[in-house]
């Protein structure tokens, strides 16, 4: 009887020992992929994803056909902010619905900088013609929760001109989006 015992004391203590041994062998596993799902998700990959969309979108956009500018913009920008740069760039025309430049900031001020709409000049780029857009530089310049702030230098060399702005990108359902622009327009 006792060599039973000491038998089924021997068989217990080999379970339990093999059982420490695949948990041991689990667990580095599990924290690798937490690690894993931890950088791919973290604040820097996302912020790279949205440089990365925001200089795609906005050469596509400049690359496009000048019949599908309005509908590519409306895309690739939030609804307040289509809105707030369609009345920006309609300020004082004589066109329906064009707002007065008194006007246009008494609408706006509560959510945008009206000094920074770049009134009367059109989406990304205070000039009319171009040739050839490209994104020159595209730096963080701060970011929260599903919204980053980008330094942009945009410019078209074949008119030795330079457009530097601000640029606002959220991530709304699983897409970036333009938020806001606050756009440098020289002095004629």
């Amino acid at each position: 009887m006792k060599r039973i015992i000491i038998a089924s004391m021997f068989l217990i203590i080999a379970c339990k020992e093999e059982k420490k041994e695949v948990v041991a062998q689990t667990e580095p596993q599990v924290k690798e992929n937490v690690v894993e799902e931890a950088k791919a998700y973290s604040p820097v990959n996302e912020s790279e994803e949205a440089k990365k969309w925001l200089g795609k979108s906005i050469e596509d956009y400049f690359k496009a056909d000048l019949s599908h500018q309005d509908k590519n913009m409306q895309k690739m920008t939030t609804k307040d902010y289509y809105e707030y740069k369609t009345d920006a760039m309609s300020v004082d025309l004589d066109v329906d619905g064009s707002l007065t430049e008194k006007e246009f900031n008494e609408k706006w001020k509560a959510k945008f900088d009206p000094t920074k709409a770049g009134i009367g000049v059109g989406f990304l780029i205070s000039g009319q013609d171009w040739d050839h857009i490209t994104v020159k530089s595209c730096e963080l310049k701060s970011s929260s929760k599903d919204a980053y702030t980008f330094n942009v230098m945009l410019a078209d060399d074949s008119f030795k001109a330079k457009y530097p702005s601000v640029i606002k990108v959220v991530k709304e359902n699983g897409s970036f989006l333009i938020a806001d622009i606050l756009q440098e327009v020289p002095n004629n």
